[in-house]
Parts: C-alpha cells; sequence; structure tokens
C-alpha cells in the first residue's frame, strides 16, 4: 500500500507550525516566512541556492507523491470561504501538480488548475480523506502538507508512515503541531540531521502499524 508521508514541515523550537493573526496577506500571521528561510536558500528553491543537508531534505518533496491532504487554513486566509474567487496562495500553477484535497466544513465544486493541480474540497475524517486521497494517487504515496492542525490529526489517527519536521526559530505564539501526541516515539524510529544553516531535520518513521 502507498506510504503517507510529511515532506519539509518547518516548526519552531517552541512546537508552533505556523504564527498568530493569519491573513490574508501573511498566511503565517505573525512567524511571516521566518520558518521558510531554510528553504528559500537551496537549488531545489531556485538557481544559486546551496545543495547541501538542507537541499538534499527539500529535494524529496515530490518523489512517489501522487496526491496531497492539506486543510483549509493552508488553502487560504481566514474568511476564504466566502470568496468565490478565491484560488489559493500560489497562483494560476500551484507547486503541487497532483490531486490535492483540501479538508473544509466550507465545500464547493473541485478546481482545476495550471500543471495538473486539481483542488478537491471534502468535509472528512482523515481516514476518509486518505482513502479519497489514494484513489486519486493512482498507487502513489500521499503527502499530508498542513497545516499543524492536520498533521497532528493525521500523526494521532495513526495514519503517517513518515514524518520530517524542520526546527529553525522561535516564535512564541500560534498553532502548535506536538499537542497530544505524547509517546510518539514509541512507534517511529527518530533521526536528527543538522545543518550548516542552524536547522535541524527531524524525521519520524513509522515502525508499528
Amino acid at each position: 500500500m502507498s506510504l503517507v508521508r510529511v515532506h519539509n514541515f518547518a516548526v519552531s523550537l517552541d512546537g508552533f507550525g505556523t504564527g498568530e493573526g493569519r491573513t490574508r496577506e501573511e498566511p503565517f500571521g505573525h512567524a511571516g516566512q521566518r520558518l521558510h528561510q531554510w528553504m528559500f536558500a537551496t537549488r531545489w528553491w531556485g538557481a544559486g541556492g546551496g545543495s547541501g543537508v538542507d537541499d538534499a531534505f527539500v529535494q524529496r518533496f515530490d518523489d512517489g507523491i501522487g496526491a496531497e491532504i492539506m486543510g483549509a487554513g493552508k488553502y487560504g486566509f481566514p474568511g476564504w470561504h466566502a470568496d468565490p474567487e478565491w484560488r489559493g496562495h500560489w497562483g494560476p500553477n500551484p507547486p503541487f501538480h497532483t490531486p490535492v484535497h483540501v479538508l473544509t466544513r466550507h465545500t464547493r465544486p473541485s478546481l482545476e488548475m495550471e500543471g495538473g493541480t486539481t483542488f478537491h474540497f471534502l468535509d472528512a475524517t482523515p481516514a476518509e480523506a486518505l482513502a479519497a486521497a489514494r484513489e486519486s494517487a493512482g498507487g502513489k504515496d500521499v503527502r499530508i502538507g498542513g497545516g499543524a492542525t492536520v498533521v497532528r490529526d493525521f500523526v494521532a489517527a495513526g495514519l503517517v508512515d513518515h514524518l520530517h519536521v524542520v526546527v529553525p526559530i522561535l516564535l512564541g505564539r500560534g498553532v502548535r503541531l506536538w499537542d497530544g501526541l505524547e509517546g510518539i516515539e514509541r512507534d517511529y524510529a527518530v533521526e536528527a540531521t543538522s545543518s550548516p544553516a542552524g536547522v535541524t531535520h527531524l524525521t519520524f518513521t513509522r515502525t508499528r502499524h
């Protein structure tokens, strides 16, 4: 069966996956882009970037992925469902290039974008969403894209096989990833890799099903 993976999910040292005060202009709230500066410096992101440890991790983002699941908070700003013209933060050609299943109580018709991305809007449990994503993934793996609440819910439900998080900064407030996941190390083999950029890559590979 295909695997369920989380890649390049940036979490602050104090456990927050996004900041407080999210808006249309600031999708990560007071965190701004600080959680992702490490990624912007990689070759994967653009010409002139580095090819070290951080690039090696970020390159795994697309490999073998056939579908993504994300939360309503990643797809849009608070209240996006009231704007029928909202098509996500990423412009006409989003970076996913697969079916993307958006978990939301405010469903709408599927939205086909350039480059192979089609957004499907589901009001579903994690297990139901995963079943839909696997059906659309064509036998490939399913990526859980975030935000922090969605990643936490899928880990808590025992549905995540591989979890890669990056720990770069302190935020002080926002949406926490680890709440309710005490004892996660009993079900996963955990490895830590530090990079010269000052970030630490933590990978959790599930050992018990």
